[in-house]
């Protein structure tokens, strides 16, 4: 067994040194805490961990269902140098995001593994101006970073409006971008400024992003079952700390390849993966199935509603029925016959509440069990 100790995330440079020496094995393993104080541990946490563990991520998720998940130093160090692969060799690294996440951690792990410094942003609030000013200071023949959609969609419109921010963008030989869906039309505007772009698909259960652009990288593999997508590869975690009967049901082995299953929804056709949604995010209305990710896909190519996202509420007629929630506005029987064009009466939302901004987590992800609220609250 080994210690493990948790590193405040607002002192990132502090949780580089701890995590270098928890993957060489000269330190305990740690985990990085959005808390702002190290001795406040999160609740129930053990003191030690099994001597392969290295890095423990903890994560509410979107939904909800908190989970720690134990990562070995061989399966981070494996993702790393898949990346590094995948990316064209290593560089240095701009981190701007909050390393209590998996994304965050990466960027400080292919750090370690490349040998470079890292480049990082103060935690808090993203402005493009101080983003572009990082990448300034980056000297390495090859660099990359890691944001989220809402970060990208933040430094495009930056970069419309300032050329020098786009120079900065320019420079970076990757920018990955992942975490949640990115809207093809922001995909498009980065490459069509001349952008690196490479979305990424993983999760903390794969040491992050293990597949670019469709296409698994390094050892890693992707298959369907049930419908289900499934990831192998050496860059799997170890399981939930302190909780088997969840790594029992999210992780299998088949012929001897362990495999994560993701609980998405999605093809793979010729090795290359599309991912379409949630399998948890079917609802039953009316008798029939309805994909929420299906209703939120089409209410989002609507004019005014490219931010929309789409939740369940109880209905005592339908027993549940999909609820647009947008900072944009909609006229309900327009939208419903949209939806219902395209994927039959019981799709179509039964209402639309119009908010000033949507709750959104630190990770740049919906909060959807605040929306979830939302959309118990609104009148159907």
């Amino acid at each position: 067994m080994r210690p493990l100790v948790v590193i405040p995330a607002v002192e990132p440079t502090s949780v580089f040194a701890a995590l270098a020496r928890a993957l060489s094995g000269d330190g305990p393993a740690i985990l990085p805490s959005d808390s702002l104080l190290s001795n406040t541990s999160p609740s129930g946490l053990p003191a030690e961990v099994e001597n392969r563990v290295a890095l423990v991520i903890e994560t509410s998720g979107s939904t909800g269902n908190p989970k720690r998940v134990a990562l070995s130093a061989d399966a981070v160090l494996a993702s790393a140098a898949a990346s590094d692969s995948a990316l064209g060799g290593p560089g240095q690294w701009l981190l701007s995001l909050p390393v209590h996440y998996v994304a965050g951690i990466n960027v400080l792990v292919r750090s370690l593994a490349a040998q470079t410094e890292p480049v990082m942003l103060a935690p808090g609030h993203f402005e493009p101006s101080e983003f572009a000013a990082a990448a300034l200071r980056m000297d390495a023949d090859r660099r990359y970073t890691s944001v989220v959609p809402a970060q990208l969609a933040t430094l495009l419109e930056a970069a419309d409006a300032d050329v020098g921010i786009l120079e900065q963008l320019r420079r970076f030989d990757g920018i990955l971008v992942g975490g949640q869906a990115t809207r093809p039309e922001l995909v498009e505007r980065a490459l069509e400024l001349g952008l690196s772009l490479t979305r990424t698909y993983g999760s903390s259960e794969t040491s992050g992003g293990c597949v670019y652009d469709g296409v698994p990288i390094g050892a890693a593999r992707a298959r369907l079952r049930d419908g289900e997508l499934q990831l192998s590869g050496p860059m799997l975690a170890e399981g939930y700390l302190g909780d088997p009967a969840r790594t029992d049901a999210s992780f299998t082995v088949d012929d001897g390849m362990r495999w994560y299953r993701t609980g998405d929804t999605g093809t793979v056709s010729d090795g290359v993966v599309s991912v379409t949604g949630r399998l948890d995010g079917l609802i039953i209305s009316g008798g029939v199935k309805v994909s929420l990710d299906e209703v939120e896909r089409v209410v989002r190519t609507l004019a005014g509603l490219s931010d929309a996202v789409v939740v369940r509420a109880s209905s005592a007629r339908w027993g549940e029925v999909p609820v647009v929630i947008t900072t944009g506005t909609a006229q309900l029987d327009t939208l419903r016959a949209d939806v219902a064009a395209a994927l039959g009466r019981a799709a179509a939302p039964a209402v639309v509440v119009t908010v000033d901004e949507l709750p959104m987590l630190a990770s740049g992800k919906p909060d959807r069990v605040a929306l979830a609220r939302l959309a118990s609250s609104s009148d159907r």
